[in-house]
């Protein structure tokens, strides 16, 4: 699709930042990462928690409301809990993790954070299925059972987390994968099941190669494109500020290499990723 072709979207408000802020370094190789990361020769490098400052103290002034950490696994950042802090100051905040590495004295920390912030500390963990055997096969042997004692230590400190799922694993007898979710969260112990459904990503280690249907301006022709993340969300990602956390890292996303004020422009639609969007609804963030 020719650029002069691209449907574009306008940025409506900055409601959320997004911090890639492990690149893709993770201590996991899911099998359906979009972003494919991995502990290996991580593709996106990890941000300097000073630019992290710079750009949290940016988004503070352009009214941001929501911030989340993601990238690969954010807590392989040696300074995350003290850009926790930092972030907390500005508004609520939430990791996105595969809890592996959450131990008891790590749920500590994070709910002695909690605590102390006026504003909410949220933590994804992410789950792919509701038994050991089909979660393992996606996300690496004994990821399951880390992942849900990370969510049992969490709730144990009543800082309920918001375990997030895609639908790759299915289920292996026919019912919802939210309803057999919430019912493996409460036989675990996690008292406050919250629960958000994916869908599975064109891209990264799901890309087929062959996917190749890019939105066209017809698409979008009494659609509400305040509904994508690209109308309310800006990213910071190694090599600059990204269009949305799906696309982070990909040169064609990237809407400026300096601060946020000058990346806030229309986004363009031009990756098969955002079709995904456009038709399932997909959003990024909590809700």
């Amino acid at each position: 699709m020719e650029e002069a072709t691209v449907p574009h979207v306008t940025l409506r408000e900055l409601r959320a930042v997004w911090f890639q802020v492990t690149g893709t370094l993770c201590n996991l190789s899911c099998r359906h990462c979009f972003n494919a990361s991995g502990p290996k020769e991580p593709w996106l490098a990890a941000l300097d928690a000073g630019l992290v400052r710079r750009y949290l103290a940016e988004a503070d002034g352009l009214g941001v409301r929501e911030i989340y950490f993601t990238g690969g696994e954010p807590f392989l950042h040696r300074e995350l809990l003290a850009l926790l802090r930092d972030a907390l100051a500005v508004a609520p905040t939430t990791v996105l993790t595969n809890g592996t590495l959450i131990d008891d004295a790590m749920a500590d920390r994070l709910a002695a954070l909690a605590a102390e912030s006026a504003y909410s500390l949220e933590i994804r963990i992410s789950v792919d299925a509701a038994t050991a055997a089909d979660n393992d096969a996606v996300r690496g042997q004994g990821s399951f059972a880390r992942a849900i004692g990370a969510a049992r230590r969490l709730a144990a400190r009543e800082l309920w987390p918001i375990v997030t799922a895609t639908e790759i694993a299915g289920t292996s007898d026919g019912r919802p994968l939210y309803d057999r979710l919430h019912e493996m969260l409460l036989e675990a112990g996690v008292g406050r099941p919250r629960i958000k459904i994916l869908p599975v990503l064109p891209l990264g280690r799901c890309a087929d190669g062959g996917a190749s249907r890019l939105l066209s301006a017809a698409a979008l022709e009494g659609f509400d494109d305040t509904r994508l993340p690209c109308a309310t969300t800006r990213v910071v990602a190694d090599g600059g500020v990204y269009a949305c956390p799906i696309l982070a890292g990909l040169p064609s996303a990237r809407l400026g290499e300096g601060p946020l004020a000058g990346a806030l422009g229309p986004a363009p639609l031009s990756h098969p990723a955002c079709v995904t969007c456009w038709a399932t609804g997909l959003t990024c963030g909590n809700t």
